[in-house]
């Protein structure tokens, strides 16, 4: 479980102690280790565990052991160390403990110099999320917001500009940095801890997160990664709410995505969804970011017959139509985590991913006679860059089968289970 780095890394091919070692997220850890401990030592919780002795003038040596607390286990011990850094491989919580003693080469016996249990209370923390992206970092705060609360420490969430006005009045107890802002004068330098939070495709040996995501679903591998309870729940958001933008009922859908096999690929389905909602006395409202979106020769618009309000708009101006909204249709997408955030009923079409992936929702739809969850699938890595990625029906007809066979029936009898009851005039919008 430990990497071991020694003061003669040149000739063993290890780092130096004094370059910061890599994260995923391109944000180097802190070096050295940030706290002091006796007789030059240093060390942190920020790549992991991270223990740094100093190289002697005495002749003696030293004796280092790490242990996990919780189980009990000692997972790294070694005797008569001249110098070096010791690093955890794993990243993800482990509550360490750290013994050092100092020993004597003649057979003195060893002297205790260190002894120290791992505890956030009251120390800084910070947490980063990976990227940029709406439903990731909602699906992942609420376990951020756990993690702050069980053990007392002074968090500090990294995340996009762009999604921190949703959550700073929401948690008041955690600072909101974008990773550009973590000065490394101020918070990097003197962190006792990091976690990093994101969906780790190629981690085999299980270094950043303990169990593969794919197995545990989106939003609770932070719960693991965190070591925190694994029951979901919506992410708290705050933003100016002044009264419905709308008087009559309405829906809100969205129908774009990142990858194509995100969509509702049925050709009718959304026009004959859209119909049966306006025959119902509903208003439909598009709030998408872009009205066409796509590549190479394939497009996707927005569907006839909506109400336009896609644009480049703050997110918690989206936050605020949902709010108010009947229901929300579309994918699994940041919207759709955004609709169960601000309390709003939420059908979800999606065929490439298991259900487990999501939060649950009576609304969720899926093809199970079909092909299905391939990306909850470990031996189909994603290709982000890949629009029309389909690991097993690629260039077939088979294609997107997961969503093109979801019928518009099926969606509108999960629709009724979800819309308030009543009759409702027809709208002519």
């Amino acid at each position: 479980m430990f990497d071991l780095s020694f003061s003669e890394r040149a000739d063993r091919g290890v780092p130096s102690p004094d370059v910061p070692a890599p994260t995923p997220f391109g944000h180097a850890a802190a070096t050295p280790p940030t706290q002091k401990g006796a007789e030059g030592i240093v060390f942190d919780f920020n790549l992991g565990c991270r223990v740094l002795l100093p190289a002697r003038e005495d002749g003696r040596t030293w004796h280092i052991r790490l242990s996990d607390l919780d189980t009990g286990n000692i997972l790294f011990e070694r005797r008569g160390m001249e110098s070096g850094l010791v690093r955890s491989s794993k990243r993800w919580y482990v509550r360490f403990e750290i013994e050092v003693w100092v020993e004597d080469p003649a057979g003195g016996g060893e002297t205790p110099v260190l002894r120290h249990a791992m505890d956030l209370r009251d120390r800084t923390v910070v947490i980063q999320f990976s990227v940029g992206t709406l439903g990731d970092t909602l699906a992942w705060m609420p376990y951020a917001a756990r993690f702050a609360e069980q053990h007392g420490a002074r968090v500090v969430c990294a995340l996009s500009g762009l999604i921190r006005p949703l959550f700073e009045t929401a948690y008041p107890h955690i600072l909101f940095l974008t990773p550009e802002e973590l000065d490394p004068r101020e918070i990097t330098q003197s962190a006792y801890a990091t976690y990093y939070l994101g969906l780790f495709f190629d981690d085999v040996a299980h270094d950043w997160h303990p169990i593969d995501f794919r197995q545990v679903g989106l939003h609770k591998t932070a719960a693991y990664i965190l070591g925190v309870s694994r029951d979901e729940e919506p992410a708290r958001i705050a933003f100016a709410d002044p009264g419905r933008p709308l008087a009559e009922p309405y829906v809100c859908i969205a129908v774009q995505a990142s990858s194509q096999c995100k969509y509702w690929n049925n050709p009718f389905g959304w026009a004959e969804v859209i119909a049966w909602l306006k025959g119902q006395g509903y208003r439909v409202v598009c709030i998408d970011r872009k009205p066409v979106h796509g590549t190479g020769l394939v497009w996707n618009h927005i569907p006839f017959g909506v109400e336009d309000q896609t644009g480049d708009r703050p997110l918690t101006e989206r936050a605020w139509w949902l709010k108010h909204a009947a229901l929300f249709i579309g994918g699994s997408s940041g919207l759709a985590w955004l609709a169960w955030s601000a309390g709003c009923p939420v059908t979800m079409i999606s065929g490439f991913t298991h259900p487990d992936n999501e939060f649950a929702t009576p609304g969720r739809v899926i093809n199970w006679h079909t092909c299905n969850a391939c990306w909850n699938d470990p031996r189909e890595r994603f290709d982000h860059q890949d629009f029309l990625w389909c690991p097993r029906h690629r260039d077939t007809d088979r294609q997107f089968e997961c969503t093109r066979l979801i019928p518009s029936a099926y969606v509108i009898r999960v629709i009724e289970r979800l819309l308030p009851p009543g009759p409702r005039k027809p709208t002519e919008r």
